[in-house]
């Protein structure tokens, strides 16, 4: 049994035993409030490798799941919004005189054009003003705004098992006035002009609203391919056009083609970096949230810790399917 388990049961003890108390005597309140002790949510270090102590550090920064401006709807708590996370373990690596370079290990297929867009701009800020080399390694899935990101590092690697690739942008959009129409249902609205509410799932999309959404997606379009050429300069912008159709491909088909520079493994990569920071002994941490735990270097994102709200009180969040509905732009590969 750890230490945190005996201090966490130690500090319920008296509430436990009021609540025996109530059940005994028949007193036990209808409902309960719950108020959390709150604790320190820094990150915290955690050196993963050693070679040597005092030696210079590699920083393994994670990038995995749907990327979001906005945090993800765990049943309790906030989560992490993953844009401000990203640079706040980037600031934590920049302030850090002994991490020589860094690893950004994607295992994600994308998101939102926004969140994409944020996170490519705030890696190539911390490379412009440190000056530190940052590699991308791909994991399982690396692909469109994973690895739209990663086109911001110095170098891509990717598994040999590693999907990569769908280079484009996505809107869903439904159309549910047929079923509409069958239990005789019709739509009564009343809007400003003809373009407001376009896309509405309760009404048929006429070509100009068409027009306006596909103009939407051909700059975001651009903007994506923008975003390879400068970060693949072996291609040029009309060859990236030719495989930015939307495809996913393997490790090996995306290195014939230019879009990775090598397939290796995330140790390999490690030790290719001591040669570029020219070191042969080298301690490879990452960072994480108080009380979570990352034993080794293939080890999963933290697990996102419980928040409470200003009054101090567990905030159980019920999901928000209207919010998961919402139409978005998306650089995401999502079959």
């Amino acid at each position: 049994m750890s230490n945190h388990t005996l201090v966490i049961r130690h500090k319920l003890m008296p509430f436990v035993s009021v609540v025996v108390v109530a059940l005994m005597t028949g007193c036990m309140p209808e409902a309960l409030l719950i108020v959390p002790i709150a604790h320190r949510k820094a990150l915290t270090e955690t050196t993963l490798n050693t070679d040597w102590p005092f030696t210079p550090k590699i920083a393994i920064i994670d990038v995995e799941g749907t990327l979001s401006t906005g945090g993800r709807l765990p049943l309790i708590g906030s989560g992490e919004n993953q844009v401000s996370f990203l640079t706040e373990k980037l600031e934590r690596a920049r302030s850090d005189d002994n991490v020589q370079a860094v690893i950004l290990r994607i295992n994600s297929p994308g998101g939102t054009v926004t969140a994409s867009e944020l996170m490519q701009d705030e890696i190539l800020h911390f490379k412009k003003t440190t000056g530190k080399p940052v590699v991308a390694v791909m994991m399982d899935t690396a692909a469109s705004g994973g690895y739209y990101i990663a086109c911001a590092c110095d170098e891509i690697v990717a598994h040999n098992s590693t999907v990569t690739g769908s280079i484009g942008v996505i809107l869903q959009l439904f159309d549910v006035t047929g079923t509409m129409r069958m239990i005789g249902v019709a739509p009564n609205t009343i809007k400003s002009g003809s373009q407001k509410g376009g896309g509405s799932p309760f009404e048929e999309m006429a070509p100009e609203q068409r027009a306006v959404f596909q103009s939407v997606i051909d700059e975001m379009y651009a903007q994506f391919v923008s975003a390879v050429d400068l970060g693949r300069p072996n291609l040029s912008e009309t060859r990236v056009r030719e495989l930015a159709d939307g495809r996913i491909y393997t490790a090996r088909q995306a290195l014939a083609v230019g879009l990775i520079d090598r397939i290796g493994t995330l140790r390999q990569t490690i030790s290719r970096l001591k040669g570029d920071i020219g070191s042969g002994y080298v301690r490879v941490v990452t960072y994480h949230r108080t009380f979570t735990s990352k034993p080794n270097i293939y080890a999963a994102s933290p697990t996102p810790t419980p928040a409470a709200n200003p009054s101090g009180s567990i905030h159980i969040q019920l999901p928000d399917w209207r919010g998961q509905t919402q139409a978005r732009f998306l650089y995401l590969w999502a079959p």
